[in-house]
């Protein structure tokens, strides 16, 4: 093992020049990005499931009903097919979820005095945003159009 005690530092690729100014970013806001949410969240029964879309499961998703995902929410889809979207975007972090649990899921929620027209609107919606699917301005529009139809 080398002793580099009593070294000067020469310098080197990781070394800073004290004579030179730091670097300042101007960035416009208009420019600049808002960070996506990391995660949409359904609560039912006072817990809370984390759920996104992985490319993985957007892929299974797309083979099962053999079109975009973007088609399909497009006009609010079946039921089961809402449930299936969410079923995939827990599995990652609600490990051995079924749909028939899902579909429990939903019975709760529904007792708790929501709709299918809010699953939509709260749940799915938000989902297809964190996924990447939609951009927030294009998500509130859409539920814009549905609140006015």
């Amino acid at each position: 093992m080398m002793n580099f005690e009593g070294i000067q530092d020469l310098g080197g690729a990781s070394a800073q020049n004290e004579t030179q100014a730091p670097e300042e970013k101007v960035v416009n806001l208009e420019e600049q990005k808002k960070k996506r949410q990391p995660f949409a969240y359904w609560n039912v029964g006072g817990r809370s499931f984390k759920m996104k879309l992985k490319a993985s499961g957007i892929g299974r998703l797309e083979n099962k009903y053999r079109q975009n995902l973007m088609n399909m929410i497009d006009d609010i889809p079946p039921l089961s097919v809402m449930l299936t979207i969410i079923q995939e975007a827990m599995s990652p972090w609600e490990h051995g979820i079924d749909y028939q649990d899902v579909q429990k899921l939903y019975d709760a929620w529904i007792d708790e005095g929501n709709s299918q027209l809010e699953l939509y609107q709260k749940i799915l919606i938000p989902l297809m945003v964190v996924s990447g699917f939609l951009p927030e301005k294009t998500a509130v529009s859409l539920l814009e159009e549905i609140e006015n139809a």
